[in-house]
């Protein structure tokens, strides 16, 4: 018997804290899965409570974390599973890293001004950045390197969830990045 295993696609949400990346890729997973294509979600968020119960956000700890996450989505796409990332990834390196690993990569920044993210802050953190009480947050005290190559670019203070997710199905499906 004779396997044939097609490689899967993986899509990098990236962007600012609060931004809605991870509200953006759960939108496009639920799209996709409505015309039968499967998708794992990688969640920074999720996962690094999981790896990382103590995060300091240093940078030794955040390239380890980014590198894992390519490591990741570059395993899955090899076996044929299509990967969605939410992750500020805000070094353009961690990202560039991704993109040489995957085979079908496409990049989706959301541009969101750091002022809407703040008013959105769902975790709390841009608050806490403010504070003081954390450090090495993007778009406060780290910096937030915007992708050069983005594939897709949403302007997601101007959109509704819909309407983000529409684009962004579109945009890729245009470029080939998804079916």
């Amino acid at each position: 018997m004779t396997v044939t295993m097609h490689e899967g696609f993986a899509v990098w949400f990236t962007g600012l804290p609060a931004s809605g990346k991870s509200t953006l890729a759960r939108g496009l997973q639920q799209r996709l899965a409505g015309r039968g294509i499967a998708t794992q979600l990688l969640d920074s968020d999720e996962l690094r409570a999981l790896l990382i119960p103590e995060a300091t956000y240093s940078g030794a700890e955040r390239d380890w974390f980014y590198d894992l996450i390519a490591f990741l989505a570059s395993l899955l796409t090899r076996n044929g599973v299509n990967v969605l990332i939410a992750a500020t990834g805000q070094k353009r390196a961690y990202r560039d890293a991704a993109r040489a690993q995957i085979g079908h990569f496409c990049e989706v920044f959301i541009d969101c001004p750091a002022q809407r993210c703040q008013l959105r802050d769902p975790k709390g953190l841009w608050r806490k950045a403010m504070r003081g009480e954390i450090h090495n947050l993007p778009g406060v005290d780290a910096d937030y390197e915007a992708p050069l190559q983005a594939e897709v670019i949403i302007h997601n203070d101007l959109l509704t969830v819909e309407e983000a997710v529409a684009q962004v199905d579109a945009a890729l499906a245009a470029r080939g990045c998804i079916p």
